[in-house]
C-alpha cells in the first residue's frame, strides 16, 4: 500500500504537465483543398495529355461536395464516344486541340505544378460514364465546354464557351481561358508532323535518293518528262476544278444519304440549292469533263485528218455528245434548284 502511494504524486504531475502543454501548443488542422490541390495534381501527371478524365465521383469529390471557394478552376470538356462518327460536330478534332492547350498550359506555367500556386486543371468528361454529370451541368448538345470557378456553387452557372468561337480551335479556348480567368496560356505549343526518327529516315532516304534523281533529270527520264503524266494531271486539275470537290472537302459533304423514307434506299441526289453531295459534284464533273475531251479532241486530233469526210462526220459527233451532256448539266441544275434555262433568241429571229 505504501509503495502505491509513493507512486501516484509522480505520475499525478505527469498528466498535469501533459495538459498543460496541450493547451499551450497551437491547435493544426488539416486544410481539406490542399488535400484536394494534392489529387489534381497527382491526377494531372498520371495523364500524358495533361487532361483530368473525370467521372460522377470526381466531379462529386472536386465540385460538388467542396465548400466554396476553391483555390482552383477546372475547364471541362464534354464528349460523347458515340458521336464521334458525326463529322459535323468534330468532337475529336476539338478533343485533340482541348488537349494542346493543357499541354501548352501546364508547360508555359511551371508554377501551376506547385500546390501552393496550383489554379487551372484542364479535365474531360464521357457522357456514357456520366450522364449524372452531364444533368448536373445541364449539357444537352455538343461540342461544350464549362469553366468552373471557385467561387461557383451550381454548376449550371459555371462559364459557357460560345459555339462560336470552336472554330479557331486552340486559339479560341486560349482566349476564353484568359478572359475568364486573368491566366495566360502563353504560346500553342502544337506537336511536330514528324517526330525525330521519321525526320532523320526522310533525311537519310533524301541523301540515297538525290544522285539517282540528278541522273534521271540530265538524262531526261522523270515522269515530269512524261507527256502522259501531263496529260493525266491536267485532267485531274480540270475534273477538280468543275466538279466541285474543294466544295465537298471544304464542307465535308458526303457521297450519298439514306432516304428518310426507306432506309435502304440512298439519295445520290437531292433536290434543294442549299445542299450538294458529293455524288451530285462527281456526276456534273463527269458531264463537264466529257466536253472539255471533246474540244481538246476537235481543235487537236481532228484537224490533223486529212479526210474531210471523216472531219465532218467526227465533228457531228462530237458536237451532238457535247449538246447531249450540257443538256444534262441544264436538266439538273433545273430540278435542283427550281429556275428554268431557256434559250434566247434575238427578236428579230421571230
Amino acid at each position: 500500500m505504501a509503495t502505491s502511494l509513493s507512486r501516484s504524486p509522480p505520475t499525478f504531475l505527469l498528466l498535469l504537465l501533459a495538459a498543460l502543454l496541450s493547451f499551450s501548443l497551437p491547435h493544426v488542422t488539416a486544410d481539406p483543398n490542399s488535400d484536394l490541390v494534392a489529387d489534381l495534381l497527382s491526377l494531372q501527371s498520371q495523364s500524358h495529355s495533361g487532361l483530368i478524365h473525370l467521372d460522377d465521383r470526381l466531379v462529386s469529390r472536386f465540385l460538388t461536395s467542396t465548400k466554396t471557394p476553391r483555390p482552383y478552376f477546372l475547364l471541362i470538356f464534354f464528349d460523347a464516344t458515340q458521336l464521334h462518327d458525326k463529322n459535323e460536330l468534330h468532337l475529336q478534332d476539338l478533343r485533340r486541340e482541348f488537349s494542346i492547350v493543357a499541354t501548352s498550359f501546364i508547360s508555359n506555367n511551371p508554377n501551376n505544378s506547385s500546390p501552393s500556386h496550383a489554379k487551372l486543371f484542364f479535365c474531360d468528361i464521357e457522357f456514357k460514364e456520366s450522364q449524372s454529370s452531364f444533368a448536373l451541368f445541364g449539357v444537352n448538345s455538343l461540342p461544350h465546354i464549362r469553366l468552373v470557378g471557385p467561387h461557383v456553387k451550381d454548376p449550371k452557372e459555371s462559364d459557357q464557351m460560345d459555339q462560336g468561337d470552336f472554330s479557331r480551335m486552340a486559339e479560341s479556348m486560349a482566349e476564353f481561358v484568359q478572359s475568364r480567368t486573368k491566366l495566360s496560356v502563353g504560346p500553342i505549343q502544337r506537336p511536330p508532323m514528324f517526330s525525330r526518327l521519321q525526320l532523320g529516315i526522310i533525311v537519310a532516304a533524301l541523301l540515297i535518293w538525290t544522285p539517282f534523281m540528278i541522273k534521271k533529270v540530265l538524262t531526261g527520264e522523270t515522269m515530269l518528262h512524261d507527256r502522259k503524266v501531263w496529260l493525266a494531271g491536267a485532267l485531274f486539275v480540270y475534273f477538280f476544278s468543275v466538279s466541285g470537290a474543294m466544295h465537298n472537302i471544304i464542307r465535308k459533304m458526303p457521297m450519298f444519304l439514306a432516304d428518310r423514307n426507306d432506309p435502304s434506299k440512298l439519295i445520290f441526289f437531292y433536290q434543294g440549292s442549299g445542299m450538294q453531295l458529293g455524288a451530285e459534284g462527281f456526276a456534273v464533273g463527269f458531264l463537264y469533263t466529257i466536253v472539255g475531251l471533246m474540244l481538246a479532241f476537235m481543235t487537236h486530233v481532228l484537224v490533223r485528218v486529212k479526210n474531210s469526210n471523216t472531219q465532218r462526220l467526227a465533228m457531228l459527233v462530237a458536237l451532238f455528245v457535247s449538246f447531249w451532256a450540257v443538256k444534262k448539266v441544264v436538266y439538273l441544275d433545273n430540278w435542283k434548284t427550281g429556275y428554268g434555262v431557256h434559250a434566247f433568241w434575238p427578236s428579230r429571229w421571230k
